[in-house]
Parts: C-alpha cells; structure tokens; sequence
C-alpha cells in the first residue's frame, strides 16, 4: 500500500473518530446512550471506566484513538493505524480573529454603497404597507 493512500486512509478515519466520538458522548449526555449502536455503547463504557483514573482529556484523547483504529482498519489499512500528524493551531491562544469586510472601491461613495442594501428592505416595507392600506380600503 502506498503511503498516500495509507494517509488518506489514515487521516479519514481521524477526521470521522473525532467527529463520531464528540457525536456518542453528545447523545450519551442527552439520554440517548441505548439509541447508539453497540460499538459506540463499548467505547463510550471504557471511555467511563477510564475516567476514574485518569483526566478527562487524556480518556477523550485515548477513545478517540481507538475509535480511529477501529475505523482505520475497517476502511482498509493494513497494519496499526499511524500516529497523527500533530495539527498545527489555527488560532493563536484560541483567539479567533475575523476578516475585515473589503474596502469599496475609490469610486464608490459609502452612502451610495448603503442605500443599495437597504433599498429591497424599504421596497419590502412600502409594499406591506400598500397591502395594509388596499386591505382596508376593500374590506370598508
């Protein structure tokens, strides 16, 4: 197999133990633990027995890696599924910075740029209104 196709294996067995894992222990905290299937039921149950002794950081990390190794074998890795990459953070000190808006062009003026958003919410209005005033004007 090449070391491609293990990656991408490797890393779409990641992305779905993560995503599933956070799914279970979700539906779990909801009251729906019976609903799940009896795999999720195994994990989620040594996830809980692991929490005795251990941070509930280290027991997440330690269900999702065997949930991941589970996955990467049914979906066709040979072999133990490779350790993650470390990822990289995306945020610094988990902040989340936004994009700011474009800047208009020089040629644009900021109250015509305005008045072009407004204008189908004042049509809209002028609209109800004209509506409420034939309404009582027919209904006299």
């Amino acid at each position: 197999m090449s070391s491609s196709s293990k990656a991408s294996i490797a890393k779409k067995a990641r992305t779905k133990a993560e995503a599933d894992f956070a799914t279970w222990l979700m539906m779990a905290k909801l009251g729906g633990f019976d609903d799940l299937p009896s795999s999720a039921q195994s994990f989620l149950t040594n996830y809980r027995t692991r929490l005795e002794t251990m941070s509930e950081a280290e027991s997440t990390a330690l269900a999702v890696r065997e949930v991941y190794s589970a996955y990467y074998s049914e979906m066709g890795g040979v072999g133990v599924a490779p350790e993650p990459k470390a990822r990289t953070p995306t945020t610094e000190g988990k902040i989340v910075r936004s994009q700011r808006a474009p800047r208009p062009q020089p040629g644009q003026s900021a109250a015509r740029h305005s008045t072009r958003k407004s204008l189908p919410a004042l049509l809209i209005f002028v609209s109800m209104v004209a509506l409420v005033v034939a309404f009582r004007f027919l209904a006299q």
